[in-house]
């Protein structure tokens, strides 16, 4: 996918811990520092989604549900 030049402003702090990451090589310079920043947010966001699905889970509901399914099949299996 192609890029997009944006321009964005940062706080003097965040500015020169980004300054310090690509003097100390872990970023090749400040675009790829941020872009990576905002990846591993919005993957974070997307994670914590999820998290809050199944939060509204019933535990219980779930696991008679699970065993349920299993019993009904454990009689089908081959024997070993």
């Amino acid at each position: 996918m192609g890029k997009t030049k944006i321009a964005i402003t940062v706080d003097a702090a965040a500015l020169i811990t980004i300054d310090q990451l690509v003097r100390n090589n872990v970023f090749l310079n400040r675009s790829q520092a941020i872009q990576q920043a905002l990846y591993e947010k919005i993957e974070r966001i997307e994670h914590s989604r999820l998290a809050e699905e199944c939060a509204k889970l019933d535990p219980i509901e779930e696991c008679r549900l699970a065993e349920e399914g299993f019993a009904g099949e454990i009689e089908a299996w081959p024997e070993y």
